[in-house]
């Protein structure tokens, strides 16, 4: 068996987004492998036969990854495949074209060619479809153009991408480029994709679209603004002819379903008692009497998987009506499961086992997942009398020829009785009485978790010799609302746990070299890194990721800051400027002597790269050892789908950082 290399996750199998067919005798999902020498990923579809047990390779044109069941038998998908559509794509025309292919056999064939930029869809029972459509305030409508309008119109647009206009908050979001006055909006199609009208105004953004059973109507979760983005959303019904708004009485969504034709099953907070990071709750809505019940007033649990991974590639379903109960997946401790609730409220666990639930579908009572287990990367699994039961054999190769260490747990009690949980990561290579170096990596969020699952970045640092340790202070999800809280608080109860949980580490196991620590984690993580650098001396070198350093800053620049970082740090710029730099990693700059690398996406709006100069700036200007490595075209999620070398030329920044700083042996 050979150590894990630095871009081994080249050879790693990513699957997402599984799906049975309509009557549950077949199922798909998307497999995506690494080209490295091409820099990009390769996406596929697959097919899963029930019956049979079988899977086998359905598309082989490389960037199929999303898709839908038209029938028993016919899936679709959108993609760019031949030179008209490609000549379009870079002409800037609206179009969304959408294929057809046959699961049992034969190529993909055009079906569908939407006449607008199309985000979302879904095929109505009477033959009409309705979608989710691109829509920018700042242009003309394409569709209405005739030849000549349209050239001088395209020309205008071309022109006018070397400068933005801002007109609204946020004006930009991580992935999404430059957003000010920019929309999802609610439009009818007919059969043959061709644009019949809006259902919503233009200045309404679609979230979520979820269709009845018998798909003659559908529930929409939106937000109408301008200005400012609203915290709270609205929901609405699509009733076949019109949209008609439904009182949610100030609740902020997250999700809308059909328990049955009259009744809606919603996820919902009000944020009273704990601000944006507060778990939400079950609604069920009763449309014939118009009536909203609140039906689990004292439930406290995540309602969605939080168990961090760098090793996925794609999503998929993490929420689904079957026979009238709600499934969904929930952070609980330091792992995901899958439970079940019911238009009373009642709640069942469906599978409850280590590792993560990352997708699944249900039809015809056959339940199946994507997920991860037993430091495994991911498969397909089906649920079988409440345990798992493997399906695919892509990743198996791994613990035959890898060296991979295994989690071991580490935990230490709180005060109150609770518990700050962990693990860690013996070197690959580890010999007993043999002195090495620690590496603290720290998760983002906060209000996400580490669990057990394979993290490429940590097992590839325990091959590199390194004790590898992590753990989910105050502040992580899967313990309750109380547990997440800390806000007002960052920097002071977390910072007291991560340095305690090191503490025990370093007790716990002997050949943990004390004088040999290192400490690196990414956004929630990067921002930790920040403040550990300016409150200790202790860490012999720092990696700090895509971070936030001053609260202020990311308050006025960043997508979500002008709400996050308000309730995170229960201050702002006006009503307690001292609270909210009293809770910034910038104003300890001055007595930071560690040396730190900083890794920032020139895209990352969401911690953007001002947060990681304005730090480094601050360390050069005292005289500390620093670098900022910056990557063009790359945004928050460089370490977990950005372009594979880039991937790779982050871990080895990383990595040779620290090295640079590690004794020199005699």
């Amino acid at each position: 068996m050979r150590k894990i290399t630095l871009d081994e996750f080249k050879n790693y199998t990513f699957l997402s987004g599984i799906d049975h067919a309509p009557g549950g005798k077949f199922a798909a999902f998307a497999v995506h492998k690494v080209d490295l020498d091409g820099n990009k990923y390769l996406s596929n579809l697959h097919l899963y036969d029930v019956e049979k047990n079988a899977v086998r390779k359905l598309t082989s044109f490389n960037k199929e990854s999303s898709f839908k069941w038209l029938n028993e038998e016919e899936i679709v998908f959108s993609t760019i495949r031949d030179d008209k559509d490609k000549e379009d794509s870079e002409s800037l025309k609206e179009f969304t074209q959408v294929y057809k292919i046959h699961i049992h056999g034969g190529e993909a064939d055009k079906f569908i060619r939407f006449n607008k930029r199309v985000s979302s869809y879904e095929f109505l029972k009477n033959g009409m479809i309705l979608a989710s459509v691109y829509f920018d305030n700042n242009a003309k409508d394409q569709l209405n153009l005739d030849e000549k309008e349209l050239s001088e119109e395209l020309k205008r647009l071309k022109e006018e991408k070397d400068y933005e206009v801002l007109e609204e908050i946020p004006y930009w979001s991580n992935g999404g480029g430059f957003t000010s006055r920019k929309r999802n909006r609610l439009a009818l199609f007919d059969s043959e994709g061709n644009f019949q009208k809006y259902l919503s105004s233009e200045y309404t953004d679609v979230e979520l679209i979820k269709l009845s059973k018998d798909k003659s109507h559908a529930v929409i979760l939106s937000s109408t603004f301008t200005d400012k983005m609203p915290l709270y959303n609205e929901l609405s019904i699509f009733d076949g002819v019109n949209v008609l708004p439904l009182e949610t009485k100030g609740l902020s969504l997250s999700y809308a379903d059909f328990l049955s034709d009259t009744t809606l099953i919603l996820t919902a907070t009000d944020m009273k008692y704990l601000g944006i990071n507060e778990n939400g709750k079950f609604y069920k809505y009763d449309l014939e009497k118009g009536e909203l019940t609140l039906l689990t007033k004292d439930l406290d649990m995540s309602l969605y998987s939080s168990v961090g991974s760098d090793a996925r590639y794609g999503g998929g379903k993490q929420r689904g009506v079957y026979n009238g109960e709600l499934y969904f997946t929930t952070t609980k401790g330091t792992d995901c499961h899958l439970m079940k609730v019911n238009g009373e409220g009642e709640l069942t666990e469906v599978l409850a086992e280590e590792g993560s639930v990352d997708s699944f579908s249900i039809e015809e009572g056959h339940l199946l997942y994507i997920g991860m287990k037993n430091t495994t990367l991911q498969a397909l699994y089906a649920i079988e009398d409440g345990s798992s039961r493997k399906i695919t054999t892509f990743n198996d190769w791994i613990h035959e020829e890898l060296k991979l260490s295994l989690p071991e747990t580490l935990s230490y009690p709180l005060e109150d009785g609770r518990t700050i949980d962990g693990f860690v990561l013996k070197p690959a290579d580890y010999e007993k009485g043999k002195k090495y170096p620690v590496l603290l990596e720290i998760h983002g969020g906060p209000k996400t978790v580490y669990g057990s699952v394979f993290y490429h970045e940590l097992q590839y640092f325990a091959s590199e010799g390194y004790f590898v340790i992590f753990c989910n202070p105050r502040g992580s999800d899967g313990k309750g609302n109380d547990f997440s809280d800390i806000r007002g608080l960052y920097g002071a109860i977390d910072y007291e746990d991560l340095m305690n949980f090191t503490d025990l580490a370093l007790e716990t196991y002997e050949d943990m070299d004390p004088s040999n620590l290192f400490v690196t984690g990414g956004s929630y993580g990067g921002f930790m890194t920040n403040w550990i650098i300016g409150h200790t001396h202790r860490f012999k070198a720092a990696a700090s990721q895509r971070s936030i350093s001053n609260w202020v800053s990311m308050f006025n620049t960043t997508d979500i800051g002008y709400y996050f970082a308000d309730d995170q740090t229960a201050s702002s710029p006006w009503e307690n400027h001292e609270k909210m730099w009293d809770q910034s990693p910038l104003k300890y700059a001055d007595q930071v002597k560690t040396p730190t690398l900083f890794i920032h996406s020139e895209e990352d709006y969401r911690c953007w790269l001002t947060e990681g100069l304005q730090m480094f700036t601050a360390l050069k200007y005292h005289g500390v050892e620093s670098r900022l490595c910056m990557f063009r075209g790359e945004n928050h999620e460089l370490s977990r789908s950005g372009k594979p070398k880039h991937r790779v030329r982050r871990l080895t920044e990383i990595d040779e950082w620290f090295k640079k700083f590690q004794p020199k042996e005699s």
